[in-house]
């Protein structure tokens, strides 16, 4: 039986974390099914995922791209997939365990109960809610935040989040091949775009842990992303491009 909410979770090379966040959203109980969109990782993440879908056919979902295209591309299409299934409620989240996923329950009770339609997990809410990050990468990610708000006049402080959850109505309000970026530029590109459509948008404070297990994909074409797309978004919207 379908749930009303999809969490979509983008794969490259996640054999180690795959089985165990998975676990941990079942566990929930709370009508959410699982997408995995996996760019054909070389160790094995989509054999793992093909295995656990044996066993929850109806929750349990896999997309395997032929090559590594990246996240935002990966996202986009879990997103298509998503509208045309009719969710009402559509969920990002990393597959690295450093978004708990009990933490579900309370961005969904944003979207149903309070109304909202975009619910953001921040780790900068209050104050910076990180661990086991070195320093100079919260500084980079702190900063990169507040250079976003500035920029965009945007109120979120955690514009780069990767823990999100949206109403089928908000998502579906966009023209998805339209989101032109692929990194941390994607996440921003996308709050950006629903709060310049009067969008409500809402953080809930998070505990954010870094990956114990597998690599990041952070790389300085990532950050060069953010960087410049920030300023491409701003101008765009001001002369109402790309909408």
């Amino acid at each position: 039986m379908k749930g009303n909410s999809l969490i979509i979770i983008p794969t490259y090379n996640e054999s180690e974390n795959i089985e165990l966040i998975i676990s941990k959203i079942l566990l929930l109980n709370d009508s959410n099914d699982i997408l995995i969109v996996d760019d054909n990782s070389p160790d094995g993440t989509s054999n793992i995922v093909s295995d656990l879908k044996k066993e929850n056919i109806d929750r349990i979902f896999l997309i395997v791209r032929d090559t590594k295209l990246g996240l935002g591309s990966a996202y986009k299409e879990g997103f298509k997939w998503a509208l045309n299934k009719n969710y009402s409620y559509i969920f990002e989240m990393d597959a690295d365990l450093s978004h708990n996923p009990s933490e579900i329950i309370n961005l969904k009770e944003l979207l149903i109960k309070r109304d909202f339609d975009v619910a953001i997990g921040s780790r900068y809410l209050e104050g910076v809610s990180v661990v086991n990050w070195p320093l100079s990468r919260i500084f980079l990610s702190y900063f990169a935040n507040i250079y976003v708000r500035i920029i965009t006049g945007m109120p979120v402080k955690d514009a780069t989040s990767g823990f999100i959850g949206y109403t089928n109505e908000s998502l579906s309000s966009l023209n998805i091949d339209n989101i032109k970026f692929n990194g941390y530029a994607f996440q921003i590109e996308m709050k950006f775009k629903l709060w310049k459509k009067n969008f409500k948008l809402m953080e809930h404070q998070i505990i954010f842990v870094n990956r114990k297990s597998g690599k990041s994909k952070m790389d300085k074409n990532i950050i060069f992303e953010a960087i410049f797309g920030v300023i491409r978004l701003k101008l765009n919207s001001l002369f109402k491009i790309d909408e």
